[in-house]
């Protein structure tokens, strides 16, 4: 390898428009990538994080709560496109009940919340190069978000996919747009201050930016979490749940021996033998939900010591340059978090909140449970558990893994998931109008195409009627 790739890489993004800061912090991964850094974070090399504060049992007024809420900002992180979905277009813009989409729900959420607290609230979707132009068309439904002449959205920047063996930038003629991918969540730090959107909503007076993901729609906003951040004077609060079983995948807060600092591995960040220490709740007792609270000021001042550089851990991404054929050629896609910026700061503080803040959509198998009777979505339009437990989803892949496909096996919705405890479903299988799963339900492969009649009960049901 030498240091052609690079020169290449940076040439080819500054062709393309893309700033210096974002070439300069580019070039500061590859050179790690040439170096043979893995980003892998051994367990022998971190502490659990076990001291966090309980939400649930903090005291936060109204007055604090509208303060607190006053002074904050929006982030929803909405650069995906849903590919393992089979979809081409931001995922947010997928219908998740009543007809409304994740952008639906997440515009109305905000609109109830600055109606019912009489504040501004401004909403800032990070889009990618990819999913700008079809959210921004989406959002246009809703011109009074529009606020105080701040963008509705920035973009995140875009870099090259270097191939596997030479480090060299990818060229795909056959779609020149896959030759590129975004930097990861991570951006969000350098794409706010390349755009100046950082310094400008420090001079309007924002104070707080509250980050998640779009796909999530558990991550509203929350008085009573501004209101503590704010009053904690912490310069960054990740939001943590307790593991379950379930959450075996979800990265989670370590504390690096080496210096003491807080830091996030995730599952890409953990090298094989760990992972049994990795997916371990008793060890790791919360998971990482991506919903973060951050101080403007304080992330000012954590970027300028570092040049603007934030000098996050590498994640090195293997993949197909197009993801939808695995005989292209492998690339690596540099990468970092979004809450891997806990290590700039002195004294972030985890705070653990209910499971009902993250609900997020990553397969159809969560999907089919929102669309379900398992939730109710409120006048505010948040969405909340009916049952206790939530129940247990899992698809056949082969039959409704992408999105299309998934809808055509549920033709007139969701069957009812408000009193199962699992639905797992084998095989094809077209669901009825009104079907009702109760206690465990099981579908078995019938080896052909099947159709589960209108009002079926599936405790009942044993597959020879269909």
């Amino acid at each position: 390898m030498s240091a052609a790739g690079l020169q290449h890489a940076t040439d080819r993004m500054r062709r393309a428009g893309v700033p210096d800061l974002a070439i300069e912090v580019f070039a500061h991964y590859y050179a790690q990538l040439e170096e043979g850094h893995t980003g892998l974070i051994p367990e022998d090399s971190i502490d659990p994080v076990l001291d966090v504060t309980d939400i649930a049992e903090v005291e936060v007024s109204p007055e604090q709560q509208r303060e607190a809420l006053s002074k904050t900002v929006m982030i929803k992180l909405n650069g995906g496109l849903g590919t393992s979905m089979g979809m081409d277009r931001a995922k947010s813009l997928l219908p998740v009940r009543d007809g409304l989409s994740f952008l639906d729900i997440i515009a109305r959420q905000i609109r109830h919340t600055r109606t019912a607290g009489d504040i501004g609230l401004p909403l800032l979707l990070m889009d990618s190069f990819r999913t700008q132009e079809d959210s921004l068309a989406a959002l246009a439904a809703y011109p009074e978000l529009a606020h105080e002449g701040l963008p509705l959205d920035f973009v995140q920047h875009q870099e090259p996919k270097l191939l596997v063996d030479s480090l060299e930038p990818v060229d795909w003629p056959a779609d020149p747009s896959l030759e590129w991918c975004p930097p990861g969540h991570g951006d969000i730090y350098v794409a706010l201050l390349t755009t100046g959107l950082l310094d400008e909503l420090i001079a309007r007076g924002y104070r707080y930016a509250n980050t998640s993901n779009a796909d999530n729609l558990g991550a509203a906003p929350d008085g009573r979490l501004a209101g503590w951040f704010a009053a904690s004077g912490a310069p960054y609060a990740p939001e943590v749940c307790r593991r379950t079983p379930a959450d075996r995948k979800g990265g989670h807060l370590g504390r690096r021996k080496s210096d003491g600092r807080m830091i996030l591995r995730d599952t890409a960040q953990t090298p094989e033998e760990d992972m049994k220490w990795f997916t371990d709740e008793e060890r790791h007792p919360y998971f990482h939900t991506n919903n973060l609270w951050f101080d403007l000021v304080a992330l000012r001042d954590a970027l300028a010591a570092r040049g603007g550089v934030p000098g996050l851990p590498l994640i090195r991404n293997r993949k197909h340059v197009d993801p939808r054929d695995p005989d292209s050629p492998e690339v690596y896609q540099i990468e970092c978090a979004l809450g891997a910026v806990v290590e700039l700061f002195d004294d972030p503080q985890p705070v653990l909140v209910e499971r009902g803040r993250f609900l997020p959509v990553k397969t159809t198998d969560d999907l089919l449970l929102l669309r379900s009777d398992a939730y109710e979505m409120g006048e505010d339009f948040r969405l909340r558990l009916v049952p206790e437990q939530a129940c247990l989803v899992k698809l056949d892949s082969r039959h409704y893994k992408r999105i299309a496909d998934f809808d055509a096996h549920f033709p007139q919705g969701a069957p009812s998931l408000r009193d199962a405890d699992s639905l797992t479903v084998e095989g094809d299988w077209t669901f009825g109008a009104d079907v009702v799963a109760t206690g465990d339900v099981r579908l078995t492969d019938p080896g052909e195409p099947r159709t589960i009649p209108d009002g079926t009960d599936l405790a009942t049901f044993d597959g020879r009627d269909a």
